[in-house]
């Protein structure tokens, strides 16, 4: 017999098979796994639902289709009817997510099937090449990139915002006076993730180490002060945290640039990262 397909929530019985599909492409997964990795599968302690497409008899088969649905609706992997299956889903749950991200393929066909009630979209950013480097830097790194200290956090603060209202386009301190937000860059912070090199009172240089698995860490938030920029400050830093990465922490440092972003990517490649696939990004 079998169970008629469509999207499930898997649950603890699921977590070895979902970790070994995780693993399958370590870098394109680590935002999930991050998070799957210490939290397991259950929604309360992860902060989502984890969905496999599930069209298998009840004697089980091989997961080949996952998507998690959180802050963020991440489809890992699945086929046309994988991805249907989702999007019922998620129509169904309604959009909690300020984003669709992950692998372009997966990410630009479920936006696809939701769009029409969904959208529309703030930006939809269907090219953003996926990036990875697992071993020292070709650049040497800004000896002067240090992580942030907690009794620095008023001081980094401006230079996060910035980042994010010129990255993303709006100000994350406009709904609750920037709370949330400063709660969760002082949770980077906290747990060593948060680099910059400061210049006086002022930061000049900021990254972050946003998800971090157990074999691969993301960098996220790279921004030079804008009259600081053209002298290599973003190169050298960036180097200095993907070396953190790498020789520090023994992961592979991966990130993901918008592709129109020519002089970023330039300087990764300098760094001696290289293209390891495609995500897209939908902004709400």
């Amino acid at each position: 017999m079998l169970r008629l397909a469509g999207a499930r929530v898997l649950d603890e019985r699921d977590l070895d098979e979902v970790l070994a599909v995780l693993a399958g492409d370590p870098v394109a997964a680590c935002m999930v796994a991050a998070r799957v990795e210490v939290a397991g599968l259950d929604p309360w302690r992860l902060g989502g639902e984890v969905w496999a497409y599930d069209h298998r008899s009840l004697r089980g088969a091989r997961l080949d289709a996952l998507c998690f649905a959180g802050p963020n609706l991440i489809p890992l992997c699945g086929n046309a009817s994988a991805i249907r299956s989702f999007a019922d889903r998620a129509r169904r749950r309604g959009r909690m997510c300020s984003s669709l991200v992950g692998p372009a393929e997966q990410v630009l066909a479920l936006w696809e099937e939701l769009a029409a009630d969904w959208g529309p979209a703030r930006e939809v950013r269907g090219d953003q090449p996926l990036m990875a480097l697992g071993r020292t830097p070709s650049v040497a790194p800004d000896p002067l990139v240090r992580p942030v200290r907690p009794d620095e956090l008023d001081r980094y603060l401006p230079a996060a915002v910035a980042m994010f209202i010129e990255e993303v386009g709006v100000d994350p301190c406009a709904d609750d006076g920037g709370a949330s937000y400063r709660a969760r860059v002082a949770e980077l912070i906290s747990s060593g993730r948060a680099f910059a090199r400061f210049e006086g009172r002022d930061v000049v240089f900021k990254a972050e180490i946003g998800a971090m698995s157990n074999k691969v860490g993301q960098i996220q938030g790279v921004w030079v002060r804008p009259d600081r920029r053209g002298h290599g400050l973003g190169t050298a830093g960036t180097a200095a945290v993907a070396e953190r990465l790498v020789r520090g922490l023994g992961r592979t440092a991966s990130l993901y640039v918008n592709s129109y972003n020519d002089v970023a990517r330039a300087a990764y490649r300098r760094i001696g990262f290289s293209q390891v696939g495609q995500y897209a990004t939908v902004l709400f």
